[in-house]
């Protein structure tokens, strides 16, 4: 019987703050404060670093019909050289209006990525990370951590 495979990002006890405190580009390490800041406002839930450079939240367990399964984290950030990567689960469905509101960005299936903060509007960002909560919660068994 072959082992199941295991995510390759799982949560760690890294610290949140050391990681993105020591980010060596200044605008980067301050858009990543930011969007901590923006988060913990949002999801209501504490950080937790998933794998070394992803900082996430809450916690939901997915089921495919392959069989395969495991945990993930809801929703979350990554301050990558190349860009801010946020991370919504389960994407972008139906969030046209949105977008369009958002400002300067790129979508991934479900990673937006964003220069820097500046380029987009926050509070738009704050709604897009609500609705993919909110829809994580409605549709998948969900953990705060």
């Amino acid at each position: 019987m072959m082992a199941k495979a295991q995510n390759k990002t799982a949560p760690s006890d890294q610290s949140v703050l050391e990681f993105l405190e020591g980010i060596e580009h200044p605008v980067r390490r301050a858009d990543g404060l930011e969007l901590l800041k923006i988060f913990e406002e949002v999801t209501g839930w504490e950080p937790r670093m998933w794998g070394t450079s992803i900082v996430g939240f809450g916690r939901y367990h997915y089921k495919y019909e392959s069989g395969r399964e495991g945990d993930f984290m809801i929703t979350g950030f990554s301050p990558r050289k190349a860009n801010l990567s946020i991370h919504i689960l389960p994407g972008y469905r139906d969030l046209g209006e949105k977008m369009t509101r958002l400002g300067k960005h790129k979508t991934g299936k479900s990673c937006l990525y964003v220069n820097k903060l500046t380029d987009i509007d926050t509070a738009v960002l704050k709604e897009i990370i609500q609705d993919g909560v909110s829809y994580m919660q409605s549709n998948y068994e969900t953990w705060r951590a």
